[in-house]
């Protein structure tokens, strides 16, 4: 018997899965490393580096700070690397006489570390009608997935970029497609499909990207742009549809939504079909998270792309000369 770990599952050839017993460990959530971090890492790293909880302490929201601004991961490793740098640098200052203690806060954080590492993705974007945003899975934890869609004078075609994969490219065509046949229902003229050429783009394009579970994103996309109706800012989405509009269901739930709950974002919506792996979410974290779980891309129509807005009323200068007199 032996036991091994991997980040990949698929990676795994087939026949030594059929043998193997998987135990899946999900992301931990920010309490979880907060609690990790307090009673392992900062003590490890102390003792490790010669201090001791008299000359080094760490405020709880100097961690979350390192948790949140310096480390992007769905285990622990990089917190402890961070913390560890911190320690050799109160270190080397009790070494050189420039200080005899220290109690790191968020505020002298970034003499240690340096500039603070990660953003909230959502503040690099200008709104507008035709970005959407997508939930979707990694190695390292759940990502917010920007789709962004524009059109241009063409002849109907369809341009993807991004480094996507395979599977997100037939998720695109597969949106597009259900869009065209129901064009008349969402008030989309039937000319601007063959007037246009349609592009796709999903930023970040060093980073390969695959996987069935952007199809409800672009579809959201797509229909915001052609209908000139945004989408709401505080509302991310995973899930794949069918060209009948069906929504399915796709797996990383509790990555996915804690990656949603970082960005600031206070509504997700899910496949139907997920809404058992809801419950693997601590209920202290999914009391801040409005959840919609839709089974038909209509719904989605509906929850994600604000009210158009009503059409002013223009009077004509008959009208006007009437009430001036």
């Amino acid at each position: 018997m032996f036991i091994t770990t991997a980040n990949y599952i698929e990676n795994i050839p087939g026949p030594l899965r059929d043998r193997m017993d998987v135990i899946e460990l999900s992301s931990y959530t920010e309490e979880e490393k907060l609690m990790i971090a307090k009673n392992h890492l900062v003590p490890k790293q102390i003792k490790a580096h010669a201090l001791s909880s008299a000359t080094l302490k760490f405020k709880d929201e100097a961690i979350r700070a390192v948790i949140t601004s310096y480390t992007r991961e769905a285990g622990v490793r990089n917190l402890e690397r961070r913390l560890a740098q911190v320690c050799r640098g109160v270190a080397t200052d009790i070494v050189m006489g420039t200080r005899k203690s220290l109690t790191v806060t968020p505020k002298n954080l970034e003499n240690f570390l340096g500039p603070i590492r990660f953003f909230p993705e959502a503040t690099a974007r200008s709104w507008g009608p035709g970005l959407a945003t997508g939930l979707a899975w990694t190695p390292v934890g759940g990502v917010l997935l920007f789709i962004e869609t524009a059109k241009m004078p063409g002849h109907g075609g369809l341009n993807l970029t991004g480094k996507l994969g395979e599977v997100m490219k037939e998720s695109a065509s597969a949106a597009l497609t259900y869009i065209r046949s129901h064009s008349k229902a969402l008030k989309i003229n039937d000319k601007t499909f063959s007037t246009n050429d349609m592009h796709v783009h999903v930023p970040e394009g060093a980073v390969p990207k695959d996987g069935p579970s952007a199809g409800v994103a672009m579809a959201i996309s797509l229909t915001s742009l052609l209908t000139d109706r945004p989408v709401r800012k505080d509302l991310a989405m995973t899930g794949e549809i069918t060209l009948r509009g069906d929504v399915l269901p796709v797996g990383g739930i509790k990555e996915k939504v804690l990656a949603a709950i970082r960005a600031g974002i206070t509504t997700v919506m899910l496949p139907h079909l997920n809404k058992k792996d809801v419950v693997d979410i601590p209920e202290e974290i999914r009391k801040g998270i409005t959840f919609h779980f839709i089974q038909d891309i209509k719904e989605a129509f509906d929850i994600a792309l604000e009210k158009p807005k009503p059409a002013r009323r223009r009077h004509s200068p008959k009208s006007a000369r009437k009430k001036g007199k």
